[in-house]
């Protein structure tokens, strides 16, 4: 969101200023590439890294936006994402417990029996990460595919879903059995746990969702619907379903149950003006920071890139809400 922000406002004359308390561009596309399959927002990255340079922003990274110093803006984006929800359950602080941005982008360890605690998006990329039978790439793909990783390598992909490259089979698929890779050499039980009794996944991608479940399926992940939990300690996770109550003997549980808007900055930048007695610049929330629920990168940057071609128009804090197709988005103010 504060990419397409930035690089959209700068290209129109705005002198932007984009502060990033990370070493690097790119906030979650950085933890979406190491996810099997999703390896082209390295792409998407090396994109929005030219466009800076394009269009000319100043970008400080390793450097957290410190209220004061935003004083002197005329408007201020707060791009600032997400916090992941945490487990509010006896022995929430236990060590085994992490969440997904522990995995992905602290590079927690993960042990060899994991229990995942919700089946949206980012459930279903954790259980993929973890039983991708190959160590993730922090490389971006290159015309060269990469042996072996399936999402890479047309061959690897084509032996994983049983697929007859030569079309010698019938349909290419006709007596051709996949390469069943299980769990991976690094597990011994994975377990993808929702307190929804409906379908996991039920709210995937329409085109992609079956493909993930299939994957997850093939690769021996337990699937675990209506669970209530009741805590975590020494012998592992503790929960009921059904009204019975068991205990799966996990050595990591790795929360994914939905994240949380994280903004203080906007409020820290009411107060600096208030302590001043000043106006200060007008603030926009946008993406994550807005709306964390069911939050993806499309709409993050439609609803970014719709801000920054009206902000200076806007005369208050706003949230832009992308319009319905067909429609024009409008300002709402903020709640």
């Amino acid at each position: 969101a504060g990419l397409a922000a930035a690089t959209t406002a700068a290209s129109r004359g705005h002198s932007v200023t984009l502060f990033d308390r990370a070493a690097e561009i790119g906030g979650q596309f950085n933890m979406a590439k190491r996810i099997p399959g999703k390896e082209e927002f390295h792409e998407t990255i090396r994109y929005f890294k030219k466009q800076l340079e394009v269009t000319g922003v100043t970008v400080k990274l390793g450097k957290r936006a410190e209220a004061g110093e935003l004083m002197g803006f005329d408007a201020v984006v707060v791009a600032t994402g997400v916090a992941p929800r945490k487990l509010t359950i006896p022995g929430n602080d236990d060590p085994k417990v992490v969440s997904y941005i522990d995995v992905l982008r602290h590079r927690a360890p993960v042990g060899r029996r994991v229990a995942i605690i919700g089946a949206g998006g980012i459930g279903f990329d954790i259980a993929e990460f973890v039983t991708s039978p190959h160590p993730p790439t922090d490389k971006a793909p290159g015309a060269t595919p990469t042996p072996g990783i399936s999402s890479l390598d047309p061959v690897a992909f084509a032996a994983e879903w049983g697929i007859d490259m030569r079309n010698e089979r019938r349909g290419g698929v006709e007596g051709v059995k996949p390469v069943l890779t299980g769990l991976g050499p690094d597990r011994d039980a994975v377990y993808l746990l929702q307190r929804k009794t409906s379908k996991h996944g039920d709210g995937l991608g329409k085109t992609t969702g079956w493909i993930r479940r299939t994957t997850l399926i093939t690769r021996k992940v337990t699937m675990i619907g209506g669970v209530s939990y009741n805590k975590v300690d020494k012998d592992g996770l503790h929960i009921t379903v059904g009204g019975k109550p068991q205990v799966l003997a996990v050595d990591t549980v790795v929360v994914c149950a939905g994240q949380e808007p994280y903004k203080p900055l906007a409020a820290e930048i009411a107060a600096e003006a208030a302590k001043a007695g000043a106006k200060g610049p007008v603030v926009h929330v946008v993406g994550g920071a807005h709306v964390a629920s069911e939050l993806d990168a499309k709409r993050a940057i439609d609803q970014s890139t719709r801000l920054a071609v009206v902000i200076e128009t806007a005369t208050g804090p706003v949230h832009y809400e992308p319009p319905a197709p067909g429609g024009k988005g409008k300002p709402n103010k903020d709640k």
